[in-house]
């Protein structure tokens, strides 16, 4: 078996169960990206589940208002990350139409973005849903679908 083989079985082993890897939705792994930055996961799920129960869209979050998502941020700090949610929300609503960008310099774009989690996003979420959705999968990620 080799290396990568071993960390892929250990991981199908060993995973904890988190609700944003029961998920292919792009907003959701995103929106969980955001809330654990800075943040350990045991203090970040539960503002995971209140965001998606009460912003299950992107469309949603986008029109929610601002005091709102400030609200549902309390706890978690640094309330430019909430901020900057929210207006990438509504860049995605209004200039993208609902649909995450697909490449690495459009996910730039979106407020409050650093370099890293574009390219987290595109690696691990749009590329393989794309590969898979088009039958292009070759099981170049096998983890990743499973």
């Amino acid at each position: 078996m080799s290396f990568s083989q071993e960390i892929i079985h250990w991981y199908q082993a060993n995973k904890r169960s988190l609700p944003w890897r029961e998920t292919k939705d792009p907003y959701h792994i995103w929106l969980s990206e955001i809330i654990l930055q800075q943040t350990r996961v045991a203090q970040g799920t539960p503002y995971y589940v209140k965001f998606t129960d009460a912003f299950p869209t992107v469309f949603d979050l986008a029109a929610a208002p601002e005091e709102q998502v400030l609200k549902l941020w309390q706890g978690l700090g640094y309330y430019s990350r909430a901020r900057n949610l929210h207006a990438a929300a509504q860049y995605v609503v209004n200039e993208l139409n609902g649909v995450f960008p697909a490449n690495y310099k459009a996910l730039l774009q979106l407020k409050g973005e650093g370099i890293i989690r574009p390219a987290q996003l595109l690696l691990f979420v749009l590329i393989p849903l794309r590969l898979y959705s088009t039958g292009m999968f070759t099981g170049c990620c096998p983890a990743i679908l499973a």
